[in-house]
């Protein structure tokens, strides 16, 4: 049982994805090979922000958008050979388990309301921090989802409520939008209930999200731990700085493929370590080809 956090439908995937979701394409491959039966989920989150952001500008349904670069992903995926996921799923469809999750997180005391929302209750969590190796001082620091009637400072949002001239989805708690971390679990609840063996991603996401998943899983079921292995791919940089939709600092997966072939490309990631960062240098892997015809 394997889950990748899958990428945000707004906009076309970037190498920085390619890198991750090769690598993973490679670990089930490899799981396979061992004689495992492997089930890879990957979710596709579209609901967000900046869908519904995009969708406002271009006078566009929140919906079409994600639909649309939703289909762009996978085929683009199947284009570099990522052909092991058995379910792209897709956030908005288990949007009833995310409330029921929600509902129970707070009738157990783990979570509580405020203006603006529903936070879970990171106090409540005594092993908070423990995947990213870092105190509740050190994650104070990193300040998310600024709200002044929060609790503690690492509290996460599991609910945010929106005007009702504003894109969202009606609830027990009010019109809103579920937070980014409960729209994971509850897809990986759903199919592999309390437990299971591999959930991987890129390294940004071990804090916040990967904090929140554990959490918030581990509260609602009673279970430890959630998940038994965790895999972090390294980031992708271009001109030193993260290879980024939010940033612009990007080159799609559908330019590269102009230019070279979806097996240069994973040779060219797969030749350094997985948790290792990349500075991209289209020359050296331009170099890489000779290896490849050999």
């Amino acid at each position: 049982k394997m889950f990748v956090c899958g990428p945000t439908v707004y906009d076309y995937l970037h190498l920085g994805h390619a890198r991750t979701y090769i690598f993973y394409d490679v670990v089930a491959r490899y799981l396979k090979h061992l004689g495992y039966k492997v089930v890879f989920i990957m979710n596709i989150t579209d609901i967000d922000d900046k869908i519904f952001e995009k969708a406002k500008r271009e006078g566009k349904h929140a919906g079409e958008v994600a639909s649309k670069y939703k289909e762009a992903c996978i085929e683009d995926l199947k284009r570099l050979g990522v052909d092991t996921v058995t379910l792209f799923a897709q956030a908005s469809t288990y949007l009833p388990q995310m409330i029921q999750q929600i509902q129970t997180l707070l009738e157990r005391g783990y979570a509580y309301k405020t203006i603006s929302g529903i936070y879970f209750d990171t106090s409540k969590s005594p092993n908070f921090g423990a995947l990213s190796h870092q105190s509740r001082a050190e994650l104070a620091l990193r300040r998310i989802d600024l709200d002044p009637e929060k609790k503690n400072p690492t509290d996460f949002i599991l609910w945010r409520n929106v005007a009702e001239d504003e894109d969202g989805y009606e609830s027990p708690f009010g019109w809103g939008r579920p937070g980014w971390h409960i729209e994971d679990t509850a897809i990986s609840i759903t199919h592999f209930g309390h437990s299971y063996d591999l959930h991987g991603g890129a390294v940004e996401l071990i804090y916040p999200h990967h904090e929140a998943e554990i959490a918030q899983a581990e509260a609602y079921t009673g279970y430890s731990p959630f998940v038994k292995y965790w895999m972090h791919t390294g980031l992708l940089k271009i001109g030193g700085e993260k290879m980024a939709k939010s940033t612009g600092n990007y080159v799609t997966i559908r330019d590269a493929l102009e230019k070279c072939s979806p097996d240069l490309l994973r040779l060219y990631f797969l030749s350094t370590k997985y948790r290792r960062s990349i500075l991209f240098n289209e020359e050296k892997m331009v170099k890489l080809e000779g290896k490849l015809k050999s």
